[in-house]
């Protein structure tokens, strides 16, 4: 209101000393009073210019604080564009109020989702991420670079992408499915990653393949095994005393032929009644158990034959918590995987006998991994797995043992998979190591 006042009276001041003015230098001429009296105009002009940019300035103060959220500072009661102001005033902060609501919104659903999510810049900094994202990595990161080989994948595309490739972090191991969408927004080229695991499904369509595979071949198999079966059977009964062949040898050759049909179908037999057993595993009946207690048992169980071909069980108990599991069925994994160790320790030691003072040694250790998940682990000492079947050992059927059926791993692994964990080989120095995780 005073600033109003003040430039509306030096304007009505201006007007009159330019009129009185042009009136004096009409009638007297240039004088001391025109000199005067065109100072006091110019001193009235530079005034008025003066008000005019501190007004100004006002307005940008206002509208700068405005412009940074600050709603403190405002214009007079009585200044003209008071009421624009009010309007746009309360149109930013709305807009305001709905960005942070939207944004506190996209975060809490960002915390709650499953898929792991972030976006980062054009240099791999991380701009936002969710928990999801370290939790499935099993680390805190900053910036691309320092995620390797799925950095180097997601900095270096080109346009929107959607690929898996292998992740390894410590003992941790996945196989990730990564979808990247690049986006510029407010003029900065922004990428938006999410990724998430695949590895138990890929899992689990190998069982299921596995599984169909098994239930067509035991079917088709034990069509033909059951009637060759009784064939030889018949024939080996029905062929009589006093049957003569010119060669009594032949006679001897066909008994030999017969029973040893009889007997190949049987162990055929044997084998597809184990080959079922891929296909056909009962669900778990869960129950909560220690894992310490059934590891002792297994240990007691072995203990004899361990001693019997010098073979020594070292057992480290790190943790005591209580799991849900078939206490049969992961009994059974555990035999199967500490009696693979002892064969594989016992023919090691005879081949190696005269050459090496090596005692041979079955650790089996109870503990917890980097993802707080328990797991059982038996390594031994001995010459390990050939780099070039490790691929392979979990597949159905494949064996390296001249009398093995291949069927115990990947028994024991089916086994470890409804059970929600997973059994995995674990690289070492030395021997070979298996290490039964629990989900």
């Amino acid at each position: 209101m005073r600033a109003n006042l003040l430039l509306s009276f030096n304007i009505i001041a201006l007007i009159s000393v330019s009129a009185l003015l042009s009136y004096v230098l009409q009638k007297h001429g240039f004088s001391a009073t025109t000199l005067l009296m065109m100072l006091v105009a110019a001193a009235l002009i530079a005034h008025i210019f003066t008000l005019f940019k501190r007004q100004q300035k006002q307005a940008e103060m206002v509208i700068r604080a405005l412009a940074n959220g600050d709603s403190t500072l405002g214009l007079g009661q009585q200044h003209p564009m008071l009421k624009q102001f009010e309007q746009v005033k309360a149109q930013m902060q709305t807009a305001r109020f709905n960005a942070e609501q939207q944004a506190q919104f996209l975060q809490a659903l960002l915390i709650h989702v499953d898929l792991a999510v972030m976006v980062c810049d054009d240099n791999g900094e991380v701009i936002e991420s969710n928990p999801a994202i370290s939790k499935l990595l099993g680390k805190s990161f900053q910036n691309l670079h320092e995620l390797g080989a799925v950095g180097e994948l997601i900095l270096n595309a080109e346009h929107n992408i959607r690929s898996t490739t292998y992740w390894q972090n410590g003992e941790q191991h996945d196989t990730l499915s990564i979808q990247l969408s690049i986006a510029e927004i407010q003029g900065k080229v922004r990428r938006v990653v999410s990724i998430q695991s695949i590895h138990d499904q890929l899992q689990l369509k190998e069982q299921q393949a596995y599984k169909r595979l098994t239930k067509v071949l035991t079917h088709e198999i034990a069509n033909s095994i059951t009637p060759l079966s009784s064939l030889a059977h018949t024939c080996t009964t029905l062929l009589p005393q006093e049957l003569c062949f010119d060669d009594i040898e032949d006679k001897q050759d066909l008994q030999l032929a017969l029973s040893t049909l009889a007997s190949r179908t049987g162990h055929l037999g044997d084998f597809i009644a184990r080959f079922r057993q891929v296909s056909s595993l009962p669900k778990p009946n869960l129950a909560p158990y220690n894992l310490a207690n059934i590891l002792e048992q297994i240990v007691a169980l072995h203990q004899q034959q361990a001693l019997s071909q010098g073979t020594t069980f070292e057992l480290a108990i790190r943790s005591q918590q209580l799991v849900m599991l078939d206490n049969s069925q992961i009994e059974q994994v555990l035999v199967n995987l500490v009696k693979n160790a002892l064969e594989v320790l016992a023919m090691d030691h005879q081949q190696n006998a005269q050459h090496s003072n090596k005692t041979p040694i079955i650790q089996l250790t109870l503990a917890q991994n980097s993802a707080q998940q328990l797991y059982i682990e038996i390594s031994d000492n001995g010459p390990g797995i050939a780099e070039h079947v490790i691929d392979m050992i979990f597949v159905p059927f494949f064996t390296t043992k001249q009398q093995g059926s291949g069927i115990g791993l990947s028994l024991s692994r089916q086994i470890m998979l409804n059970h929600g964990g997973d059994l995995i080989y674990v690289p070492k120095p030395q021997g070979a190591c298996f290490r039964c995780v629990f989900g």
